[in-house]
């Protein structure tokens, strides 16, 4: 089940809010208990098999962090309890995530001939596990204690907004408020419209511009040249970026109207005067992710530049592993070392010195650049899609007509990568009229959406893959 389908819409999401608000604030277990059951149905619709692994990682990490917390002055019992939780989330997501793609790899290289089981890949399963051992990794450092009630835990894994596709939420920003939080109408209210703008992008920008992604993604390579391929590549990242930031707004819109305050997951990244600055403002979730837990506990930056440099070639062969079990997907990683070294040793001094706006552009291509590495995972795609980009052969015919057919999506898409349209927002008066011209906004988005959704099949969620 998607945010962005009726089944959601008209009978999931209205069932969970009429059953959640009609129980009394002061039955704050019994609010909790109408989420948990709700979300782990949310899994259980698209994923029955997937539930089983999800609920056993819930299991690990709540006995893996009191282990930890009981061992404080035993050392042993300390690295038992963490050993456990990474044998289980590891295991987990090597079985189910790479185990094929290794064995196939080995298989194709050596022709060794192993046995390659077919496994289907729970949904979100990168999303829940991260969050799994960010909670145990926090006990660990001290940070948060260990969670006794084991609802807490399968509550703060399993809570629907932000099960499948994240944001990746740490335990800290929200144990206060598994136990103790206050909805109020000014937070439903706000949540509401932030989930009616993650629902625009989704289905009046994300998917137009995917369509037309996708078809010249699948274009013969011959017949492709080079405006059509630097289009489909525009359009790609316009995707998405409004694809993912849209399920962020959608999630975050959901927990603000229960009561949770997530940590926001994008800001504006298509703004960045760096490749650096990017990703500060891109997924940050799993940015802060890798951060804290990986590239930390490695040293980060603290034992000079050769190991400040392995750090991050870590860091990033994982980030790009983390994506998909592909061989474009360890490329995008490596290609983003490289740049952030290059940025490191030599442009981050001359970036600082240059206009913004050539900042910009250099942060832009490079990044649309990343996301033709990222979206060609088919074997033989991505040579002569390269190929095509730098040809500079072809006609604009297919690029003008494209640019045509989508001139105000393209026109919303680009202003909404910026912060403009939000304080222009922002900036009106705080009168009657003012929340009313809101209204009939978030009206009209939605009215919108509903008939986008109606007449189209183009419909799910890129990061649901992962």
């Amino acid at each position: 089940m998607v945010f962005s389908s009726f089944s959601f819409l008209l009978f999931f999401f209205p069932a969970v809010c009429l059953c959640y608000f009609l129980i009394p604030q002061r039955f704050r277990s019994a609010r909790n208990l109408v989420l948990l059951a709700f979300s782990l149905f949310f899994y259980f619709w698209g994923e029955s098999r997937g539930v089983l692994v999800m609920l056993a990682v819930i299991l690990v990490s709540y006995g893996s962090a009191l282990l930890i917390e009981k061992g404080r002055e035993r050392k042993a019992l300390r690295r038992l309890g963490l050993g456990l939780e990474l044998l289980a989330c590891l295991g987990v997501l090597f079985y189910f995530k790479y185990a094929g793609w290794l064995l196939g790899t080995v298989n194709d290289l050596l022709g060794a001939g192993l046995p390659v089981p077919r496994v289907v890949m729970p949904i979100g399963i990168s999303f829940f596990t991260f969050q799994s051992m960010s909670y145990v990794f926090d006990v660990w450092k001290g940070r948060v204690p260990a969670q006794r009630k084991l609802l807490h835990v399968a509550f703060y894994v399993s809570l629907f907004p932000q099960l499948v596709a994240g944001p990746i939420v740490r335990y800290e920003t929200v144990a206060a408020e598994i136990g103790q939080r206050k909805e109020t109408a000014e937070d439903v209210y706000a949540g509401l419209q932030r989930f009616l703008m993650g629902l625009g992008k989704k289905l009046l920008l994300a998917d137009v511009f995917g369509r037309e992604a996708e078809a010249i993604f699948a274009m013969d390579a011959a017949f492709r040249g080079t405006p059509a391929a630097w289009l489909g590549a525009i359009f790609f990242s316009l995707q998405i970026y409004f694809d993912f930031s849209g399920y962020s707004d959608m999630a975050i819109g959901m927990g603000r109207m229960f009561g949770f305050h997530f940590l926001e997951n994008f800001n504006y990244p298509y703004t960045a005067r760096s490749v650096t600055d990017f990703w500060r403002r891109w997924h940050i979730s799993l940015s802060s992710w890798f951060r804290d837990y990986v590239y930390i506990p490695l040293g980060g930056n603290r034992r000079g530049l050769p190991r400040q440099i392995l750090n991050l070639l870590i860091v990033w062969a994982l980030t790009g592993l983390w994506h998909g079990a592909s061989w474009n997907f360890v490329l995008w990683g490596l290609y983003y070392f490289l740049l952030l070294v290059l940025e490191k040793l030599l442009l981050g001094k001359l970036l600082k010195k240059l206009p913004a706006a050539l900042g910009r552009v250099y942060t832009l291509l490079a990044v649309v650049l990343g996301w033709v590495l990222f979206n060609c995972t088919e074997p033989g795609q991505l040579l002569p899609y390269l190929g095509n980009l730098f040809s500079f052969q072809g006609s604009f015919t297919h690029v003008l007509l494209a640019l045509r057919q989508n001139i105000p999506e393209l026109v919303f898409g680009l202003a909404l990568c910026t912060p403009l349209p939000l304080k222009l927002f922002r900036l009106a008066p705080d009168r009657p009229w003012a929340e009313l011209l809101r209204c009939l906004w978030l009206l009209a988005v939605l009215v919108l959406s509903v008939l986008a959704l109606a007449g189209s099949s183009f419909n799910a969620f890129i990061y649901f893959r992962f």
